[in-house]
């Protein structure tokens, strides 16, 4: 028997049958409906960014323990980002719960039609390491808006962020419907043999067909927030020194460890020099001599992460940066050009930070080179043209889109966010997430009187042709 590490308040090491038991005793609580009444929903909602708050610096330091994480950083897109989720579903909660009615055609009246948002049930969240904070709690701020139980399951690569969740929501969450679980590879594929009624997943493309396929199963359904190459795509008349600022700006944060920074950019051949010199002043600007001892710019995960950024780096030839420690777990901001399309650089998602750099001559050019790697989870366009903007959206599939900025299409709650493709599929952010973790149910009401006997048999060739002429007229 595995043993794995179970937040249940206050109980530490649990075993694959009582991870069972986990599930059964969620699935009763549910079933007793004490999670779907408002007053519940508000109140966890309220204790989670109580957690948020009184444990901030317990935060920041967990975040930098497991890879160096700079304080403003993850307080920007870790704490902040969440208590902002948290904000929006406090304030929208009621009206996101009450029914929508919706138009009930005239020969289907008198009655009233409706559908209503419930709570899908037991869910599981399986969380990815590069915001190990952000991914492991916005879903559970829409799971647990929609009333649903919980499981949540830190990534084992971030341990201390995983172990602040662990020993820290308990005291203040309802651990008799949400519990954390801690674990690798193996506590993941444990959790997947179990029945969930929606599996929310982010990470990679292979292990979310891994997930994808377990889940099959139990004919559970499962949202998927993977990655891909989001490409960045900078036409001439751009202010190149805004564009560079805003690209070094996406692209080095959390040291390139984001799904959606720019995975590369594609830049118009007539403005490629000025673009690669504007990128090295930003750069130069922003991480600077002594950024790293300052601790203002983030750790690689892993050695392991190292090293294979080290191997990609050989695909091109280094423009600036290019030095790395797997020892440290650091990688310089790294831009590289004379980048071939063949190689592992542009053929596998990067996740670190090096930006190659390509140039086109034609938008024809740009998207085919976008479209020979998949849907990507972001589409990032710099241009001062309304028509360029809308040519590339045109002609590019994917998950999200941000004009003359970067990043921001994830950050606004009223936004959707997620893939399409080898990128993803579902949706969450504000009321997306409530009706993600939500089951809408459609209602038809009415009445027993009055009784329309022109509905039932026997259908003369006078009655049809008169129910053929009022179903023709009337909508």
């Amino acid at each position: 028997m595995k043993n794995y590490t179970v937040c249940n308040s206050g109980a530490a090491v649990q075993t694959e049958a009582e991870i069972a038991e986990l599930c059964v005793h969620l699935r009763s609580v549910f079933q007793e409906r004490r999670t779907s009444g408002y007053a519940w929903r508000k109140e966890q909602l309220m204790q989670l960014q109580r957690f948020l708050e009184e444990r901030e610096e317990d935060i920041l330091q967990a975040l930098h323990e497991d890879f160096r994480k700079p304080q403003a950083e993850t307080w920007f897109t870790e704490v902040h980002y969440l208590l902002t989720e948290i904000t929006v579903a406090l304030r929208h909660l009621r009206r996101w719960m009450k029914p929508v009615t919706v138009h009930t055609p005239l020969r289907y009246q008198p009655g009233r039609s409706y559908y209503i948002c419930e709570p899908c049930g037991v869910v599981l969240n399986i969380a990815a390491w590069n915001y190990p904070l952000q991914l492991s709690l916005a879903p559970a701020v829409a799971a647990i808006a929609a009333g649903n139980c919980l499981v949540i399951k830190p990534s084992e690569m971030a341990p201390a962020t995983a172990a602040l969740l662990s020993d820290g929501l308990k005291d203040y969450l309802d651990s008799d419907a949400i519990r954390v679980v801690q674990g690798g590879a193996e506590v993941t594929a444990s959790l997947l043999t179990h029945r969930f009624d929606h599996v929310f997943f982010t990470g990679s493309q292979r292990v979310g067909r891994l997930v994808l396929s377990a889940a099959s199963r139990h004919l559970t359904p499962v949202t998927l927030e993977l990655g891909g190459k989001s490409p960045c795509i900078v036409d001439k008349g751009t202010d190149i020194d805004v564009a560079a600022r805003r690209i070094v700006w996406a692209k080095y944060i959390n040291a390139g460890q984001t799904c959606i920074s720019p995975d590369y950019v594609l830049v118009q051949s007539a403005i490629r020099q000025d673009l690669l010199d504007a990128l090295q002043r930003a750069i130069d600007a922003m991480y600077g001599p002594g950024s790293r001892e300052r601790g203002a710019y983030a750790g690689i995960i892993s050695e392991g992460h190292v090293r294979r950024l080290q191997e990609l780096m050989k695909g091109g030839s280094i423009v600036c940066g290019g030095g790395s420690d797997a020892q440290s777990r650091y990688v310089e901001p790294t831009i590289l050009t004379d980048v071939s399309l063949s190689s592992p650089l542009m053929q596998e998602e990067i996740f670190g930070p090096l930006l190659p750099v390509i140039a086109y001559d034609t938008p024809e050019e740009a998207v085919a080179v976008v479209r020979s790697a998949g849907d990507p989870l972001a589409l990032y366009i710099f241009s001062p043209q309304r028509h360029v903007s809308e040519y590339f959206m045109g002609h590019i599939h994917s998950g999200g889109v941000c004009i003359n900025d970067l990043l921001f299409q994830a950050a606004i709650p009223a936004l959707p966010f997620g893939g399409r493709g080898t990128s993803g599929m579902g949706r969450y952010h504000g009321r997306s997430g409530f009706e993600t973790f939500s089951r809408l149910r459609s209602v038809h009401r009415k009445g027993t009187f009055p009784e329309n006997a022109l509905r039932y048999p026997p259908f003369g060739s006078l009655k049809f042709k008169l129910l053929q002429q009022l179903f023709k007229r009337f909508h």
